[in-house]
């Protein structure tokens, strides 16, 4: 039993002025996803301008697009490359951060961050196929990009709305970092994506060679084959057509030599210049001799009667001629100050691609054509005529 001091008095406390209040609610409990977790706030901002410039790219290449093709107007040009040019960049960043980050969500930015790429490969095979289409096909890809830019926005934002941010922060990641989630985005990177793309890339570049070259030329693993062509009309006189390159293997040169028959009669590409038009003689043993290879023009000495069927440069247009002394001196000179110097200060004047394959193309195919009637009527029905290239 206790004793109490009848002498003892309670005093009322009074509270201190510069202690701070205590405060009677308990904080509420972490939860366990929130242990560490960064905050969503700029990278919601980052994802957010990432899903903007993706749709404003795709709505100013429409436009640009549409201008193009109804009116052959390229007024949106200029505008059209800085809004690329940011929204690739961006682009790259955000791709990069998926690998660093589980904040990202992968299902939406993956196929965001890769669309331009995706875009920029299946313009290969219509630049080698529909080559007249071309603006066309860039406005049925700009089409494409605006459908899908719209549709993430609607997903994200339950619909087509346009608040900030664009990306809510529920549709982030829980965590900051994932060491598992980086090993499977960098072994993605190198042994898919990268492997892919090579590949597509050099299918394109077969089937380019393959393409421009009428067959002739087919792109193997070894190396570049060519098809030589054999035309043979009803009397028994007998075409061959012959591919050739101005730089290859000496083996190469001297096996097709020997392939001739000796009553043969082998017209020979390569013009001519009789009247000393050409500053620098064209000539490609600087690219021989760096690529460890032999002049087609000292190897090559097919059996048979040799007969040149190609025109002189006089024919060229002046125009030609310039650009044919700027080329080789290039080539002969490599880049420094003066080639480089030639090259700022050539300007093409109006027309001038028309006037350039008109000389390089059609004149000579017209005298090559003519060679050949000449040399049908003249031959035996034994004789085979071949034609091959060479630069003289």
């Amino acid at each position: 039993m206790g004793l109490v001091d009848p002498f003892f008095k309670m005093e009322p406390m009074t509270p201190d002025p510069n202690r701070p209040p205590i405060n009677d609610n308990p904080p509420p409990p972490l939860l366990p996803g929130q242990v560490g977790k960064c905050s969503p706030g700029p990278m919601a901002s980052l994802l957010s301008l990432c899903l903007g410039l993706f749709l404003a790219d795709a709505a100013v290449s429409l436009a640009d697009d549409s201008l193009i093709v109804l009116f052959d107007l390229h007024a949106l040009a200029a505008i059209r490359g800085v809004i690329f040019f940011f929204c690739v960049f961006l682009s790259t960043v955000v791709y990069l951060s998926m690998g660093i980050t589980p904040l990202v969500p992968k299902r939406i930015f993956l196929p965001l961050t890769l669309f331009s790429l995706i875009a920029l490969l299946l313009l290969f095979p219509a630049m080698i196929y529909l080559f007249d289409w071309l603006p066309q096909v860039s406005w049925v890809i700009s089409l494409v990009q605006i459908i899908f830019a719209l549709g993430l926005l609607c997903w994200v934002q339950g619909g087509l709305k346009f608040r900030w941010p664009l990306l809510p922060e529920n549709f982030l990641g829980k965590r900051g970092f994932s060491g598992l989630n980086l090993l499977w985005f960098g072994l993605g990177n190198i042994f898919i994506l990268m492997p892919v793309v090579l590949v597509y890339l050099a299918v394109c570049s077969a089937m380019a060679v393959n393409h421009f070259s009428d067959g002739f030329l087919s792109l193997r693993p070894g190396g570049l084959r060519v098809k030589v062509r054999t035309y043979v009309r009803a009397d028994g006189k007998t075409i061959q057509l012959v591919p050739m390159s101005h730089v290859g293997e000496s083996e190469f040169y001297r096996g097709l030599s020997e392939s001739f028959p000796t009553n043969a009669i082998v017209l020979m590409e390569g013009v001519t210049d009789h009247q000393n038009l050409l500053t620098n003689r064209i000539t490609y043993k600087r690219m021989a001799s760096s690529l460890g290879l032999s002049e087609q023009q000292k190897e090559f000495k097919p059996r048979g009667e040799m007969v040149q069927a190609d025109v002189d440069v006089a024919q060229f247009s002046t125009n030609t001629l310039s650009l044919l002394n700027l080329i080789m001196f290039v080539h002969a000179n490599g880049m420094n100050d003066k080639s480089v110097s030639k090259l700022t200060e050539f300007v093409s004047p109006p027309h001038f691609e028309k006037e350039l394959f008109d000389d390089l193309l059609r004149k000579r195919n017209r005298h090559l054509v003519a060679e050949i009637n000449t040399r049908l009527a003249d031959s035996d029905s034994g004789n085979r005529i071949g034609y091959s290239k060479r630069a003289d």
